[in-house]
């Protein structure tokens, strides 16, 4: 059977001026079938290895050419059926956007299957799926295209795309663009949006594989990075910052891209190596 959207071994069964016809079955033209008989699909002239001969394995991918029929070809596009892959987006036109597959035709991702909208150039994360028109076409919600086949542990650093947003869940991440992973809202100060390539730790491996995340290092290594964070904050307030250990969680969250704990954390590591202060309505940066 020949299997759109997959890189599959076919056979060639006979020769044109324009091509070669290949089926599924090591069977040649000198068997006694009528062609009728056969699922053929074409390989262009110009993609026929040298010295081929009827009957040769070769190994193609399966699409749909410009007049909707079903061509084979040798090269190897970015991405598979029901893979993911961060795909270059060539187009813009009524009906979607066109991505970049690395073939002759480019991708499309629908409007409705977009979870922002895409311009000409971006690079966005997307998974290859069949249409109701039997079509190869492209998503943005790649959730159930991700893999939990890996072999990450704990405390491993890895980088992927955060592909979704979720107030209730956080921020939903594509671990190498194919591996699930969450760095879950607890965790989530609002440090990126969908489409940023993030750096994150794994704090966990769930029973089905699925990652847990977070965007922070190990307490002893974040207090410097919060720390820092805070001086350039002082820095750019001419020296003062009206926040103290007693300001709301949710300002610091939302100024400070940091929970209360890792504040007050931060702060008490600034005062200690003695470059700031605190009083009752400020921190203060020592000029020091």
């Amino acid at each position: 059977m020949i299997r759109l959207g997959e890189l599959q071994k076919l056979y060639i069964e006979r020769f044109t001026d324009f091509g070669a016809y290949l089926t599924d079955a090591a069977e040649t033209a000198s068997d006694e079938k009528h062609e009728g008989d056969k699922n053929e699909i074409l390989l262009p002239k110009k993609q026929i290895p040298e010295f081929a001969e009827i009957g040769d394995p070769i190994k193609v991918f399966i699409y749909r050419d410009s007049s909707d029929r079903l061509i084979s070809t040798v090269n190897k596009p970015y991405l598979l059926l029901h893979q993911a892959a961060v795909l270059k987006c060539r187009d813009v036109n009524k009906v979607g956007a066109f991505l970049d597959m690395g073939l002759e035709r480019d991708l499309l991702l629908p409007y409705h299957e977009q979870t922002y909208k895409v311009k000409e150039g971006d690079e966005v994360l997307v998974a290859m799926y069949i249409d109701k028109s039997d079509r190869l076409a492209a998503t943005m919600k790649v959730y159930e295209y991700l893999s939990t086949d890996h072999s990450y542990k704990a405390n491993d650093e890895v980088e992927g795309v955060v592909y979704q947003i979720s107030r209730n869940f956080g921020a939903f991440v594509a671990v190498d663009n194919k591996y699930s992973g969450l760095v879950p809202a607890r965790e989530f100060n609002g440090e990126a949006k969908p489409g940023d390539i993030v750096r994150a730790r794994v704090t966990g491996v769930k029973e089905d594989g699925k990652l847990d995340l977070s965007l922070k290092k190990k307490a002893y290594l974040q207090l410097d990075d919060d720390g820092e964070k805070i001086l350039d904050l002082l820095k750019e307030n001419g020296g003062e910052f009206p926040f103290t250990d007693k300001a709301d969680p949710e300002k610091i969250r939302e100024v400070c891209q940091m929970s209360k704990g890792a504040f007050k954390r931060a702060v008490g590591h600034l005062m200690k190596r003695g470059l700031v202060s605190i009083t009752e309505e400020k921190i203060v940066l020592l000029k020091k």
